[in-house]
């Protein structure tokens, strides 16, 4: 009779060992999920996450920024909006002569890129202070995207954005706002031109980090364009 519960002890032992070696990431995986939701919007999340970001000798974004636009990030991906656990942050209050763009994969805590971005020409000179989601106006708009899909345009691959915050960016599509590559978005243009190149609007990149960076946010990541003169709804 004890052989026979031994045996039973030893095979149950057994399964349950070969379940866990079978499935070595889902405790990795749940335990982010539940750690976007119930850390979900709050400073100290925030806080935490930043001072572990693996920053592969990049930059860090401010605190300030990085913190609205995780808030807003965590929102979206609960409703279903943006469906992976990257977020692009564009700095507006920032030079454009300096890099005030950064991907960041959340999953593996990692900055991706860190890039020079251009904002619309009507948007400002060398510092972006005039915003507009009205058609023709050629200046940026703020707030929270979710990126669309791919085409090949006059720029070369660009990515479609959707603007997520009515009466704020919610024209972008209709707009033609997008990502894309621009040979004014340089070292080189800022040198010659005491500041970066600006667009009709669009976040430009540069063309040698187009591609990549275009691959790896398309189809429903977020994009979160900040500036203090917005405090948006959905990081508030």
């Amino acid at each position: 009779m004890v052989a026979q519960f031994l045996t039973i002890t030893l095979f149950l032992f057994s399964s349950f060992a070969a379940h866990l070696n079978a499935n070595p990431t889902s405790t990795k995986s749940k335990s982010f999920l539940f750690n976007k939701k119930t850390n979900l919007g709050t400073e100290s999340a925030a806080v935490a996450l930043y001072s572990d970001l693996q920053t592969n000798q990049y930059e860090l974004p401010k605190l300030a920024s990085f913190t609205q636009a995780l808030k807003g990030f965590y929102k979206l991906k609960e409703k279903g909006i943006i469906k992976k656990d990257i977020l692009t942050l564009i700095d507006f209050s920032l030079s454009s002569n300096v890099k005030r763009l950064w991907v960041i994969d959340l999953a593996s805590k990692t900055i991706l890129f860190q890039s020079l971005v251009a904002h619309g020409r009507n948007t400002g000179e060398e510092f972006a202070n005039s915003f507009s989601n009205a058609a023709q106006s050629f200046k940026s708009s703020l707030g929270f995207y979710a990126t669309g899909e791919v085409y090949n345009g006059k720029h070369g691959l660009s990515l479609r954005l959707d603007g997520l915050e009515k009466g704020i960016n919610d024209n972008a599509r209709n707009r033609g706002v997008v990502m894309h590559a621009a040979d004014y978005v340089s070292n080189s243009f800022v040198k010659n031109n005491k500041r970066l190149g600006r667009s009709q609007g669009c976040p430009a990149v540069p063309v040698a980090l187009s591609k990549e960076i275009i691959s790896a946010i398309k189809d429903k990541s977020c994009l979160f364009i900040y500036h203090p003169k917005l405090v948006s709804s959905l990081s508030s």
